[in-house]
């Protein structure tokens, strides 16, 4: 089903409970590949990312099974780090694989990953890391061939605290021989969970949480049981979109902990919030206030929620300023906004200036990646009249099922 049909226009109500990250569990899902026995990861999300990620890894010779506590992956049989070339080409998250696999098997070959074209996003820095653990490399125009003939540690430098490069230090450093000194980590609840994950198969890794982390490397991994923690992007959208349309919604599950600057834009923007150990209650204004917002990394706004916050104000009181400083590419939803009636004034690939209005009309939309694709559907919930919004296997990259969350806080949305 490519296409969500949203008749907008009503108060969301009611409550929902949100779904295992996905940012989580797929370098969690990569980083079974270094245990060598069986794993089982609870609360994965059923999205296509995390089926591609389990296409990836029984590909390369895991056995993977989904039970209904979660993913079961043995890895012991694993000999051979040659992956598909359609699977990688859609999926950005095919990148941290690299570290596992150079972990893992010494060598990878692996076209360049793909993803949602959210802006440029060089792999400089995971190469450069990875070369000062002893990682050599070749590349043309498609493949990327990497090589070790034995990993070590090193301190390294992150010259931007890269989510995605963190995570292949991580994975590569805890099989490398000696310490791998971190400075500049990327501080995401993301990488936390995969360094807990980490530990809890018999890693050694200090610092988690902070800027600096220590690996060290050489220590046998054995299989273990983990809990991916809730989403916490899809916790912001729900939460968003409530600001939105107006209502009260609970959020089962949602962890409010690691969602501090979304809680205090929703706070800004005139919602009340209320926090328990088993979720979030929101309560929304009449219409958004208007807010300032600028992104940046965790622990500040998150780039994955900036075009939410932006759909919401084009029904905002008087005129927002949002500043993307992380991803250029991400104001593609300005464009489809715009058939809806709202009125955004973009400066440059990193500044948009949102006057609220009273009304958003439904129209055909089209969703052309993940986040600005949910965003949309945020749209539509606010628009009067009925919107169609295209393009949704974007949408269903990160998200099990937001047509039916939408309905049990009381929307009228269906899939066709």
């Amino acid at each position: 089903m490519d296409s969500i049909r949203i008749q907008g226009g009503m108060a969301l109500q009611g409550k929902v409970r949100i779904q295992g990250s996905k940012n989580a569990s797929l370098p969690i899902l990569a980083a079974t590949l270094l245990v060598g026995e069986s794993s089982l990861i609870k609360n994965c999300p059923r999205i296509t990312d995390v089926y591609s990620m389990v296409s990836l890894l029984k590909s390369l010779g895991c056995s993977v099974r989904w039970q209904e506590a979660g993913i079961a992956v043995d890895s012991s049989q694993v000999r051979q780090a040659l992956m598909p070339r359609d699977a990688v080409r859609g999926m950005r998250s095919s990148l941290c694989l690299l570290g596992a696999l150079i972990g893992r098997c010494a060598e990878v070959v692996m076209e360049h990953p793909g993803g949602c074209v959210i802006g440029e996003r060089p792999i400089d820095m995971h190469l450069s890391a990875l070369g000062r653990m002893g990682v050599e490399f070749e590349e043309d125009e498609k493949y990327l061939k990497a090589f070790s003939h034995g990993l070590h540690g090193a301190d390294i430098h992150l010259p931007f605290p890269s989510v995605g490069a963190t995570e292949n230090i991580i994975l590569a450093g805890v099989m490398a021989e000696g310490d791998t000194v971190l400075y500049g980590a990327a501080r995401e609840p993301e990488v936390s969970a995969l360094c807990r994950f980490l530990q809890q198969c018999g890693g050694w890794i200090e610092g988690i949480g902070s800027e600096r982390l220590v690996i060290h490397g050489g220590r046998r991994l054995y299989g273990t049981e983990f809990t991916v923690p809730a989403d916490r992007i899809v916790a912001g959208t729900y939460l968003l979109g409530c600001i939105g349309t107006g209502g009260s919604v609970f959020l089962e599950q949602a962890p409010g902990e690691e969602m501090q600057s979304v809680l205090e834009t929703a706070v800004q923007m005139g919602g009340r919030i209320y926090g328990s150990k088993e979720g979030l209650y929101i309560q929304a204004p009449d219409r958004p206030a208007a807010v300032e917002l600028v992104t940046a990394p965790y622990p500040g706004f998150p780039t994955d929620l900036q075009s939410v916050v932006l759909a919401v104000e084009t029904r905002g009181k008087g005129a927002s300023r949002i500043e993307e400083r992380i991803f250029e590419n991400r104001f593609r939803i300005v464009e489809e906004l715009e058939k809806m009636g709202a009125m955004v004034e973009l400066s440059g690939p990193g500044s948009a200036l949102v006057h609220g209005v009273e009304t958003l009309r439904g129209t055909r939309v089209e969703a052309r990646e993940l986040r600005g694709g949910a965003a949309l559907v945020v749209a539509g919930l606010m628009a009067e009249g009925e919107t169609f919004i295209g393009g949704c296997p974007y949408i269903y990259r990160g998200y099990e099922n937001i047509g039916r969350d939408f309905r049990e806080l009381g929307a009228r949305v269906t899939s066709v």
